[in-house]
């Protein structure tokens, strides 16, 4: 099976859960026996030096990409108020982009077209006139919904009215684009009972984000340490995670703090903004990009995601899971994923809850490590890539054998 997949920004390095999520389901499709050319714009906000790929980086047996600038532009996105378009997606449209789309769609047969999210949606037509592949959208999210919720926890109007803006637009194109796609890939049931109810008519799976359980070694499950600390790590760039750190950071640190004097919150995430990384906060370090995110994680017990907005699912929980770590997040953070409060994770959506569950922590050491050592063997079972691109592999297979019955 020949698969194209095109990506909206350069999946290297792994340091954001959409990376993280194309490599991994990448990786395990090859295993499988799929040929895999990578598509991917290479954007000035996310840039990657390819030619420092490490030759690990194999899965792919050609990778092809293009320089695009998708930067939010003060003149455009006044502009596009006069607009029908969405905004959102119009920054992802590129001249260059579609004409190297069509010189590789024509350099060779391919069985599958995987778009990976809605931003990859302009370029449906431009494939559909050059190929008959079956087209697949792999949607990481209901995008729509992301703007909706960061729209209703914004309190300051003008910023409320262009968010809202934003969001009924970007909701139209997703809408009207649902049924160009001969298969949508949702990342949770949730989300693909939401394309359903907005009108989502053709074949469908709910196919949700796996790792690679090898490749994470946790250290320290069974030693308590005398003080606790949390973590919190996140693109910062990513307007949802910003959001929840400073939901938390103006809710909840300072009640956290007082009843718990040495306790710590060590905070690390992609471009921090500089108002962060310059913030005095007793017991709260920010630590800018780390090197190595894995390391940055299993330095602490805990591991918190207090976030407010958002849709799929958040990578950065399954990874905390991963490696052994007792996860305080909300319930829209652990959409998608069905683990279970005070078994697996500690689920807290107010600050009282969230105070609640750090006091829980930092009085049971011992059940810390305990619900750490629960959400390890609980991803393992439930979020293997292997496992998750089986299944993916035989849908593919079923619409391409149904396609060729029919010709």
């Amino acid at each position: 099976m020949k698969i194209l997949q095109l990506c909206k920004k350069f999946p290297y390095p792994l340091k954001d859960g959409e990376s993280i999520a194309v490599t991994y389901m990448s990786r395990a499709l090859k295993e499988l026996g799929c040929e895999i050319t990578l598509l991917a714009m290479n954007t000035l906000k996310h840039h990657s030096d390819v030619s420092q790929i490490p030759e690990d980086y194999n899965h792919y047996k050609n990778i092809h990409f293009v320089d695009i600038d998708s930067s939010v532009k003060p003149l455009d996105a006044f502009l596009n108020l006069f607009s029908n378009k969405s905004y959102n997606i119009s920054r992802f449209i590129s001249n260059d982009f579609k004409n190297k789309l069509v010189e590789v769609i024509q350099s060779e047969d391919f069985d599958v077209i995987q778009l990976e999210t809605l931003y990859l949606a302009p370029y449906v037509p431009i494939i559909k006139e050059h190929t008959n592949a079956l087209v697949a959208m792999r949607a990481h999210n209901v995008e729509h919904e992301i703007w909706d919720r960061i729209t209703h926890n914004t309190s300051f109007y003008p910023k409320k009215w262009y968010l809202n803006h934003l969001a009924k637009k970007l909701k139209k194109f997703e809408v009207n684009n649902l049924n160009t796609y001969d298969l949508l890939i949702a990342i949770t049931e949730r989300d693909l009972g939401i394309f359903r109810n907005l009108g989502y008519q053709n074949g469908a799976i709910a196919s949700p984000i796996g790792i690679d359980i090898n490749y994470y070694k946790p250290k320290n499950l069974q030693k308590p340490t005398q003080n606790l600390s949390m973590s919190f790590i996140g693109s910062l760039d990513w307007l949802p995670n910003l959001e929840g750190l400073n939901w938390f950071l103006n809710n909840i640190w300072e009640e956290a703090s007082k009843q718990f004097p040495n306790l710590e919150l060590h905070v690390a995430g992609r471009n921090t903004p500089g108002n962060l990384l310059n913030n005095k906060v007793n017991n709260v370090k920010f630590h800018g990009e780390v090197p190595d995110a894995m390391e940055f994680i299993n330095e602490h017990p805990v591991m918190i995601v207090p976030l407010q907005s958002g849709s799929g699912m958040r990578v950065k929980i399954l990874e905390g899971m991963a490696l052994g770590k007792l996860v305080i997040t909300t319930s829209v953070g652990l959409e998608g994923i069905h683990a279970k409060h005070k078994e697996q994770v500690l689920i807290a959506n107010t600050p009282g809850e969230f105070v609640e569950a750090i006091a829980f922590c930092d009085a049971n050491p011992d059940k810390v490590a305990a619900f750490g050592n629960a959400a390890k063997v609980f991803v393992q079972q439930q979020f293997d890539n292997k496992e998750i691109a089986k299944e993916l592999f035989k849908k593919y297979n079923y619409y391409l054998f149904k396609e060729q019955e029919t010709a």
